[in-house]
């Protein structure tokens, strides 16, 4: 909500206020170009640890404020910037306007830094138009990507709307199931193949997602991307790369390979958000519409999304009358009675991802265990362990608390 009171506003931002003029944004400009230590930073840094090196201060630039770069709507004025939220590798910031009619309004800035910043901001600025363009009001509106003209390393912002949203509240489980559901269906794949255009993150970490006509060959790609990551982050496990190897080499064929709907037709490829769980998603507070962000899209089987829903870091949507309703609204693929077992294996690449990301974490233990059941059920083989019911999440009901462990926030 906006303050009542303009100056009350102002003095309440940790970055001084700038109407029709840059000294500060100048001043802070220099900072950054003079920090020579920061030259050498390595390229994935979290947000955590550059706002220390900031000294607490939320990055501007003029490449965000400048009017003839065009990153804010045409006659819209900068006048202050503050930090509103807790990333892990991003910064999340509210600018306050001026309006062209002398209303102020906020917009929603979020800043990242280095190679991998770009890649996960840019990968959101796609993804967000895309599904924007299908549901206008499903996501809030991305004006602009672009690079920070001043410091080292280099700095990557994504402009947007900002919407006053409840992130703490479930939601309605019949009304956010339709939704996403309309979403799934709507969405029609450029090239008619899986895929996305240009890199996507879930988290930090940049999904495989060349287009291919084979929903199969595309999910082993992706599993096997997350899966080389979480080898360099966690070293060698040998059951798991026999339990890996097994998996994408049979057990993917067999139950991808011929996905049908109810009426007898190939699955379609459809636009998923691509890390959602309830940290990515929120509710309107003025209209009461549940909203989705951080998108790190591509075009897949649509019960791909549902994947995540079974992970530790996911705790609301982990209750069945979620996953329950999705299936009202958009039904299971044929066969019916292998959904579950496609969501098990649809999980692995969230849990091997977030390992990936998030060393020592239980979700590559949990990811092996859904391997070995998997393994069990449709391709045993020798040199990997039994499934054990006694460590399986989806039964246990064991959570984390995601980036907690790391320090990240």
């Amino acid at each position: 909500m906006a303050p009542e009171n303009q100056d009350n506003r102002r003095s309440c931002s940790p970055y001084p206020a700038i109407v029709g003029g840059a000294e500060s944004l100048q001043s802070q400009k220099i900072y950054l170009e003079n920090e020579s230590e920061m030259d050498d930073e390595p390229e994935l840094i979290s947000s955590k640890a550059m706002m220390a090196r900031l000294g607490g201060v939320f990055p501007m630039d003029e490449a965000v404020i400048d009017a003839r770069l065009k990153a804010l709507p045409k006659g819209v004025k900068f006048l202050s910037v503050e930090k509103v939220a807790t990333s892990a590798w991003t910064m999340p910031g509210q600018i306050m306007t001026l309006e062209p009619d002398g209303s102020e309004r906020p917009y929603f800035l979020k800043v990242a830094y280095g190679e991998h910043g770009r890649i996960m901001l840019n990968g959101e600025w796609e993804s967000s138009k895309m599904i924007h363009d299908i549901m206008p009001n499903f996501i809030p509106t991305p004006y602009a990507f672009g690079r920070y003209k001043a410091g080292k390393p280099a700095a990557y912002f994504y402009l947007s709307e900002f919407v006053d949203m409840d992130v703490t509240s479930a939601p309605d489980p019949a009304a956010w199931t339709a939704r996403l559901a309309a979403m799934h269906k709507a969405s029609v794949s450029p090239t008619g193949k899986f895929g996305f255009p240009i890199k996507t993150c879930d988290g930090i970490l940049a999904h495989t997602v060349d287009w291919d006509a084979s929903w199969a060959s595309f999910y082993r790609k992706l599993l096997l991307g997350a899966c080389k990551l979480d080898l360099e982050t966690n070293g060698p496990w040998p059951e798991l790369k026999r339990a890996t190897a097994q998996v994408c080499d049979v057990v993917i064929p067999m139950l991808l390979d011929n996905l049908r709907t109810a009426d007898g037709e190939a699955i379609k490829p459809c636009i998923i958000h691509g890390d959602l769980w309830e940290g990515n998603m929120g509710i309107n507070t003025q209209t009461g519409d549940t909203l989705l962000f951080d998108a790190g899209s591509y075009f897949a089987h649509n019960e791909m999304e549902l994947g995540h829903w079974r992970c530790e870091f996911s705790s609301v949507f982990r209750d069945e009358a979620y996953t329950r309703h999705y299936l009202q609204n958009y039904p299971a693929a044929e066969p019916v009675e292998e959904f579950d077992d496609r969501n098990r294996l649809y999980s692995l690449k969230g849990a091997i991802n977030y390992s990936a990301g998030h060393p020592g974490t239980p979700l590559r233990k949990t990811a092996y265990n859904n391997m070995c059941y998997l393994c069990e059920k449709y391709a045993p083989v020798d040199g990997i362990d039994k499934y054990d019911p006694t460590i399986d999440p989806s039964i246990t009901g064991a959570r984390i608390v995601p980036h907690l462990a790391d320090g990240l926030i």
